[in-house]
């Protein structure tokens, strides 16, 4: 039997040379915003909607440098990682820009959260792939 597959999206909201993590109630741990993309949605309109949805925060996505012709804006990667009961988890990663004064509305499905630089995503209490993607989310350059 196959077990379950879905698509889904994270996003990486950037404040200056800071991303956002929360940490998750039912998983219990750091993890960036987001969730499973609904019925018709393209991944970069999951990723607006999760990061709206979870935080009350709306950015901006860019075209990245470096990036390929005709991939979304702010599209960082794909990974792909079970889930739990869920099944298999799809992942389409974004990175998008916030205002220096965003306000987060956090909602039920974390408990806390916080703005991590560098260092402080480095000694992060989550998987590597959550780090790794942070590196790459501060890193990115949007398209002049």
């Amino acid at each position: 039997m196959t077990s379950r597959r879905a698509f889904s999206v994270a996003v990486y909201a950037r404040r200056r040379n800071e991303i956002l993590v929360i940490h998750h109630n039912r998983l219990g741990t750091w993890l960036p915003i987001g969730g499973e993309m609904e019925d018709g949605e393209t991944p970069l309109e999951a990723a607006r909607r999760e990061l709206l949805e979870e935080t009350g925060l709306s950015a901006t996505f860019s075209d990245l440098e470096g990036a390929l012709d005709g991939v979304p804006p702010g599209f960082l990667g794909y990974e792909e990682h079970q889930a739990g009961s869920k099944g298999m988890h799809m992942n389409f990663v974004f990175v998008a820009d916030v205002g220096p004064d965003a306000k987060v509305s956090p909602n039920h499905e974390f408990s806390d959260f916080r703005w991590t630089d560098r260092a402080a995503t480095e000694k992060l209490d989550s998987p590597l792939n959550v780090r790794q993607f942070g590196y790459l989310a501060l890193d990115a350059i949007p398209k002049a």
